[in-house]
């Protein structure tokens, strides 16, 4: 008895081979978007200050180096802040940033929730 089928059914092969420089230039030539955990977190934030009156309105930009949470007051304005993530930076200042109307840094980091911190509310002590 001799086994002809060599691994193969019906003359197919069992998987297709793509040469891997082309899977990492199809990869590169995608943007830059958050994830499903990642836009949970910042709209779980949104819906916190829009309940607050804070704020008003959204845009979310996937562009070829960085993804970006622009939030406003009001749609005609400038974005009050930037949340952006910038995989680029992830191993030296962390992936993710929340940017001021200014340009100025307010939090950069690894991890989302923390970077998010900078907009929890800081309790301060009032003198009656």
């Amino acid at each position: 008895m001799t086994d002809n089928s060599s691994g193969m059914e019906d003359g197919e092969a069992s998987g297709i081979l793509i040469p891997l420089h082309e899977a990492r230039n199809a990869r590169l030539d995608q943007p830059v978007r958050f994830d499903r955990r990642e836009l949970d977190q910042i709209l779980r934030l949104y819906g916190r200050m829009v309940a607050a009156n804070e704020w008003r309105d959204y845009a979310i930009d996937h562009l070829t180096d960085r993804a970006v949470f622009s939030v406003f007051r009001r749609a005609s304005e400038v974005p009050l802040f930037q949340i952006v993530k910038d995989p680029k930076l992830a191993r030296r200042q962390g992936a993710f940033a929340v940017i001021a109307a200014g340009g100025r840094i307010l939090k950069r980091g690894q991890e989302l929730g923390r970077v998010l911190g900078v907009f929890d509310a800081k309790l301060r002590v009032v003198e009656a």
